[in-house]
């Protein structure tokens, strides 16, 4: 009877346990859907040096601005539609490749624009291919050595080129995650900001010392893609709060 009573109490003690172990394990590997942002959607992260930093959901060959910046990585055949690049309806290097006719592909496949690490291309889009009338294409050079600190760089050419070409505003797409890179979305985009402050400080000392006449940049559009675009304003809005105590 004893005997009894102790293999079912330990049979017991052997199914509660496994339930709490499939439960233990469900909830690990259970991981709720990723917040997404409806296309369109637009929000001022903050204002730094008389720049409205803007978020934007949007894609490069979409977005209204006087200036579209996207950055490209040296060209590997099909990489912005390979298995690790975004899916094509949400790939902003793809919309933007449809946009001008296959021409961006066949610019970086012809060795046009090689995208070494800050190379830079500017072209005049068909009009009506997209929103901007001037794109600005930036090298990212060597996909197997990119990291998050060439984007300071990247963001301080971007400024430098919108400034020189004399627009007020420019939409930023750095089209990492495009070409599939798996990228820290807040620490690229608060180092693009940083970069961008960089810039527009150097020209308003040279402006200070009549050394330069261009316009005031007043506007940057931030594009980010809608599981991306949260992520991207925190970061930056802590570049923004970073830059300020300087």
């Amino acid at each position: 009877m004893k005997n009894t009573l102790k293999n079912s109490l330990r049979h017991s003690l052997v199914i509660t346990a496994l339930a709490f172990s499939t439960l233990s394990f469900a909830q690990t590997t259970t991981t709720a859907p990723a917040k997404t942002t409806a296309i369109g959607t637009s929000k001022t992260w903050g204002t730094i040096d008389g720049i409205s930093m803007v978020g934007l959901v949007q894609g490069p060959s979409s977005a209204d601005a006087q200036l579209q910046v996207a950055c490209v990585f040296e060209y590997t055949e099909g990489d912005i539609f390979n298995t690790q690049a975004l899916p094509a309806k949400l790939n902003g290097l793809v919309h933007l490749d449809e946009a001008l006719k296959g021409e961006l592909t066949n610019i970086r496949k012809a060795g046009q624009f090689q995208g070494h690490s800050l190379e830079t291309l500017l072209i005049t889009p068909p009009v009506g291919s997209m929103s901007a009338k001037k794109l600005l294409l930036i090298g990212l050079g060597d996909r197997n050595k990119f990291t998050p600190d060439l984007m300071t760089s990247v963001g301080e050419v971007a400024a430098r080129e919108a400034m020189r070409l004399g627009v007020t505003n420019f939409a930023f797409a750095s089209d990492l995650k495009d070409a599939g890179i798996d990228s820290p979305t807040a620490l690229i985009a608060g180092n693009v900001v940083k970069g961008i402050v960089h810039a527009n400080r150097s020209e308003n000392y040279l402006k200070e010392h009549k050394l330069s006449t261009t316009k005031k940049l007043e506007k940057v559009y931030l594009l980010a893609g809608p599981a991306f675009f949260e992520t991207a304003g925190g970061g930056i809005a802590d570049a923004i709060s970073e830059v300020q105590k300087k």
